[in-house]
């Protein structure tokens, strides 16, 4: 067991070690745990029996709003769908399965790992839906300013596409660069922010996530993706109530 713990976290041959960087389950590790106050909301929802009972599809509506309120930005709570993790608001494999084509760009490293807007355009065709960004990034570590997520969002809406923000290490920026999270652009190109407890928490396997539509100007509802995401929740496993 003692084997298996060092692959996961590291390696050493004799004085010399390496420290793993891609280890995403900071649960795994004894120093890391988290707050006795989540713990015992956990424990009184289940003994409240109010949360044994199915979900709605999209989601409770408290924790909905739950959600709304703790974000930096103003929304309902119809805007908000809870997944079972982030993992399932993602998708990444959806794409394969059904023969989506995706096209990667580069980030640029001599300016912090930006978005490189140019090769996003060339990219770009009349079947192009959306751009999909990570905001902190993980591995890199970078955190995107408000001035290049702005450019970002006006990319999208010269190309008429939509942003997929991935903001799951939204709440771990160290340093004096703040964490501005993609939603506050939505009047620009409708944004949809992807985001869970797994990380804050340090509860990955507790399985909350959530999709959230930033989309004042209603062009998502138009184009019928509000329809195609309650959809897709209809047919999909929902995460535990008790959650």
């Amino acid at each position: 067991m003692e084997f298996q713990r060092e692959r996961e976290i590291g390696h050493c041959i004799g004085s010399h070690c390496s420290l793993s960087l891609g280890h995403g389950d900071p649960s795994a590790f004894p120093c890391f745990r988290t707050t006795p106050i989540a713990e015992d909301a956990i424990a009184d929802a289940i003994r409240s029996a109010n949360f044994n009972g199915y979900s709605s599809n999209v989601g409770i509506l408290t924790s909905r709003r739950a959600v709304a309120e703790n974000l930096p930005y103003k929304l309902s709570p119809d805007d908000i769908y809870l997944t079972s993790g982030c993992g399932q608001a993602i998708e990444e494999a959806w794409a394969g399965f059904t023969l989506i084509e995706m096209r990667h760009f580069n980030l640029l490293p001599e300016k912090e790992w930006e978005v490189d807007l140019n090769a996003v355009e060339s990219l770009t065709d009349d079947n192009t839906v959306a751009m999909a960004i990570i905001n902190l990034r993980n591995p890199c570590g970078n955190v995107y300013t408000e001035q290049h997520l702005k450019k970002v969002a006006e990319m999208a809406r010269k190309l008429g596409i939509l942003v997929i923000s991935d903001e799951v290490y939204a709440h771990l920026a160290f340093g004096s660069k703040p964490f501005v999270p993609m939603g506050i652009f939505g009047s620009i190109a409708p944004v949809i922010t992807l985001g869970s407890i797994s990380k804050r928490w340090i509860v990955p396997g507790c399985r909350l996530g959530w999709l959230v539509t930033n989309d004042p100007n209603g062009i998502l509802k138009e184009h019928g993706v509000i329809d195609s995401i309650a959809g897709y929740l209809n047919i999909s496993s929902d995460p535990a109530t008790f959650i």
